[in-house]
């Protein structure tokens, strides 16, 4: 079918690979991070940047090889936190990648395979922060990015119920959560924590002041935690909602919970398990909420239960 829309129906170039001339189909080129443009010969390059994070002195060097290889100069930044070169003309990828890699910097990909994690700022920064968003994101890029899967495969991790990192929308999605515990002696039945929770979990006792916990509303943000000015309200332990099977675009579908307080040295295992079970049973072209439609939900967590079995949230 014709797109009368697009000004190059072609569906390969011939590029230099190597030292030699080669004809390259688009699909190949665009699972390597180089994503056609409407416009006849020119390209998307998408850059990998887990987590949306670049040192200034890198970001920097972007801008000047942008200005240097895009022929209108312009980046821009997707919705998956990559930054993107755009008006690149194929012929000069090799010199484009070439210069990346003397700053450090590689291409993403696209395709069936583990993609670049996304991330909010978590607790390095962010008074919300409850986990280490960063330093997840970076554990998946190093441990699992381009690892083949039946279709893309997209993970996310926000720092605290506010989720900003959406993974409600993702493959396999991570948000910090705080278990508060009440120490009774150190309370002054000053009221501020019942005032601080949004849920209604807390509400204060009209004596006392003292407050009653009703666990049933907590979300495990920890805003009693930060509120309370005694200390009375303490962390128990911190871990990882976790959420499977979400995707946006044509035909979203929310994510799935499997499992609450997964501790930060899980991590890795749940997801390593997790494409496991996924490329032994999804199909070609099929993604993780629709294998998990098809096979059963209880298949996967039967799979997961040495992982995940620990980590719920308590009675």
């Amino acid at each position: 079918m014709t797109d009368h829309s697009i000004e190059d129906n072609s569906s390969k170039v011939t590029v230099n690979i190597a030292g030699q001339e080669q004809k390259v189909d688009f699909n190949d080129l665009k699972s390597g991070g180089f994503i056609k443009q409407r416009q006849k010969d020119l390209f998307v390059v998408r850059l990998r940047c887990p987590g949306g994070r670049l040192s200034t002195k890198k970001l920097v060097e972007i801008a000047k090889l942008a200005e240097k290889y895009s022929k209108k100069g312009v980046v821009h930044f997707s919705f998956r936190q990559s930054l993107e070169i755009l008006y690149v003309d194929y012929r000069d990828f090799n010199a484009l990648v070439a210069e990346l890699e003397k700053i450090g910097q590689k291409v993403a990909s696209c395709g069936p395979r583990v993609r670049v994690p996304t991330a909010c700022g978590g607790c390095e920064y962010n008074p919300n922060g409850l986990t280490d968003t960063q330093k997840m994101a970076e554990m998946v890029d190093q441990k699992f990015f381009g690892t083949p899967t039946p279709h893309k495969f997209k993970t996310s991790f926000s720092g605290c119920p506010i989720d900003c990192a959406r993974t409600k929308e993702m493959d396999f999605g991570f948000q910090g959560v705080v278990d508060p515990t009440w120490e009774e002696d150190l309370c002054t039945g000053c009221t501020i924590c019942a005032q601080a929770c949004k849920e209604d979990a807390i509400v204060s006792d009209p004596d006392s002041g003292k407050p009653i916990f009703d666990p049933m509303k907590c979300i495990y943000c920890g805003d009693c935690i930060r509120a309370c000015p005694t200390e009375s309200w303490k962390p128990k332990r911190y871990g990882h909602i976790v959420r499977i099977g979400g995707k946006h675009g044509r035909h979203p579908m929310e994510a799935i919970e499997v499992c609450k307080f997964l501790p930060d040295e899980k991590v890795e295992e749940a997801i390593g398990k997790t494409i496991e079970w996924y490329n032994a049973n999804g199909k070609r072209g099929e993604r993780l909420g629709n294998t998990i439609r098809r096979v059963g939900l209880q298949s996967y967590l039967d799979f997961m239960e040495p992982i995940f079995n620990n980590a719920k949230a308590p009675a």
